[in-house]
């Protein structure tokens, strides 16, 4: 997979994959803000699917649960300006502001189509990555006025970018129960569910009576299993959905808890219908 990226500062790029595809289970750290010039995009949640293409712009916010898988599309790289909302950033823009954010119970992923101010505001950083030298602030400006443009088109998106609360503890069953097909570290499970490494070992094992590990393979190949039998996707798509990082390895662990591959199983399916 070639890979290329040009950065204006750490929180602008320009991102562009040449290659089949790029998939990668996220959690960010900042709100991301990304405009598509070409390729396609499919993200996946827990509770919803997304696909955006060219001239589409949408918005993630942070501590989000997502697969996200990278296509090129009708010849043409996908190419994305990304810009990350910090919240370093968004403090010193609120810093002076009377805002109370409302707390909210999800955050969705938010869809601005080609909207004209903020594609005009992203299209404009374009030539900033041909440039050695970049004018002084030129950064901070962009990030200012695309926060400015968000908060204009959308009233309720302080609730989003005002928040600035860490994860709390919360119950852990009932979150995994809902995020396990997200292949992410221990670690960042622990962060979302409010608790170190440790203790979100220890309430796991009190929760489920297993280690972590086994009870998410068990749980991505009963959905993955369940992906096959009811909607009949394509290995490669139920592969990547499911938390699963590619499809030789998938194939071998559904084999060895099935007894048949997905391959045959599909088949089956077929033969049946």
């Amino acid at each position: 997979m070639e890979y290329r990226a040009k950065y204006i500062t750490d929180d602008i790029k320009l991102s562009c994959y040449e290659d089949k595809f790029f998939k990668s289970d996220i959690m960010f750290e900042h709100h991301m803000l990304i405009w598509f010039i070409s390729g396609e995009t499919k993200i996946v949640q827990a509770d919803a699917t997304y696909v955006f293409k060219g001239g589409d712009i949408f918005l993630i916010p942070r501590n989000q649960l997502a697969t996200i898988i990278n296509y090129p599309m009708d010849g043409q790289p996908h190419k994305t300006v990304v810009m990350h909302l910090s919240t370093a950033k968004l403090r010193d823009f609120y810093a002076n502001l009377d805002v109370k954010p409302k707390a909210l119970e999800s955050q969705k992923i938010y869809h601005f189509s080609n909207h004209p101010l903020l594609a005009s505001c992203l299209s404009s950083l374009i030539p900033y990555f041909e440039m050695k030298e970049l004018p002084e602030d030129i950064a901070s400006l962009k990030i200012t006025e695309a926060i400015s443009i968000l908060r204009a088109m959308d009233k309720n998106i302080d609730n989003i970018l005002a928040n600035f609360e860490e994860p709390g503890k919360i119950d852990l069953a009932g979150y995994m129960e809902k995020n396990f097909m997200f292949n992410l570290p221990l670690e960042k499970f622990g962060y979302l569910t409010g608790r170190s490494l440790t203790t979100f070992k220890r309430d796991f094992g009190k929760a489920f009576n297993t280690t972590p590990q086994r009870w998410l393979t068990q749980k991505r190949l009963e959905l993955a299993h369940y992906q096959f039998t009811e909607k009949q996707k394509r290995p490669i798509d139920v592969c990547y959905e499911t938390g699963f990082e590619n499809l030789s390895h998938f194939s071998y662990a559904f084999k060895k808890h099935f007894g048949y591959t997905p391959t045959k199983l599909l088949g089956q399916l077929k033969t049946n219908q």
